[in-house]
């Protein structure tokens, strides 16, 4: 499978989380703790926001982080208040630079860490369910990528909860049509740039781990000698795989089945289970 991280606050240079902290998504890329696979280097990318423009900017390789110099120069001079970073383990589709995460159409992008199983039997009913005007901006072969635009299919830009909610299903209903038991795995970001939305939700009932970081407010009492909470607003959060660091009273667990929103004001917590069944003809 995969890790990743993703940023939504005060601008930080990309350094000060990619880098910095002690078990930083970098340390992950080799010594994953909470991962199916300990060593992440089928690739990485980092998408990140400016003030510039709507769309966000993508850096996608298909080596692995801990060594790449463009990723070492650019992290210690972007500075973004909304970034995704991704380290991918290859769940058997090509090691390639279109296969690497996040992927982005139009404002969004889009991560994943998990897996459609039985994906080889699945994509062609899968990919029948894209609509045909957007089937044609698909450039990878990963099951992470279709589930993207399952999604922007059934309406991400209209609300993304739900979209997501439909994509399940669609993707549950084929899998068990193909007799595929446990067909979903997923702990996924997506962002439009302004908001962004974390979900956690596997058929089995047994998702990959995912931690949201503690309120600021919180942590600058715990941790009062750590500079870096004194920079940030208190509505910055991260959302990530594995916890960056061991500080004690740092990081919560997401549920099971569930939705988190990062937004202006006050963030939510919501429930998420696949609906519908869709059928793919």
């Amino acid at each position: 499978m995969c890790r990743w991280l993703a940023y939504a606050g005060t601008p930080v240079l990309l350094d000060t989380i990619l880098y910095k902290p002690a078990h930083s998504l970098i340390d992950q890329s080799r010594h994953a703790r909470l991962g199916v696979e300990t060593t992440n280097g089928d690739g990485f990318g980092v998408g990140w926001y400016t003030g510039e423009s709507s769309t966000p900017a993508l850096l996608r390789d298909v080596g692995p982080a801990w060594n790449n110099r463009n990723l070492r120069e650019l992290a210690d001079h972007i500075r973004s208040p909304l970034f995704f970073a991704h380290i991918r383990a290859s769940t058997g589709t090509a090691v390639q630079q279109s296969n690497c995460h996040p992927f982005r159409h139009g404002r969004w992008m889009f991560m994943h860490n998990g897996a459609v199983d039985g994906f080889h039997r699945l994509r062609r009913d899968l990919s029948l369910l894209i609509d045909p005007e957007l089937y044609a901006d698909l450039e990878g072969t990963t099951d992470s990528e279709v589930l993207f635009y399952l999604a922007l299919t059934f309406g991400l830009d209209r609300d993304p909860p739900a979209a997501v909610a439909r994509m399940a299903g669609a993707v549950e209903s084929v899998g068990r049509r193909h007799g595929v038991e446990f067909p979903l795995q997923m702990t996924l970001a997506i962002t439009d740039g302004e908001r962004l939305w974390a979900f956690r939700y596997s058929t089995e009932r047994a998702s990959r781990s995912l931690f949201e970081s503690n309120r600021v407010e919180d942590l600058r009492k715990l941790h009062p000698d750590v500079a870096f909470l004194r920079d940030i607003s208190p509505e910055s959060r991260l959302i990530v795989s594995e916890p960056l660091d061991d500080l004690p009273g740092a990081w919560n667990e997401v549920p099971e089945g569930s939705c988190l929103v990062i937004q202006p004001g006050a963030d939510e917590l919501l429930p998420f289970a696949p609906v519908g069944s869709v059928d793919a003809g």
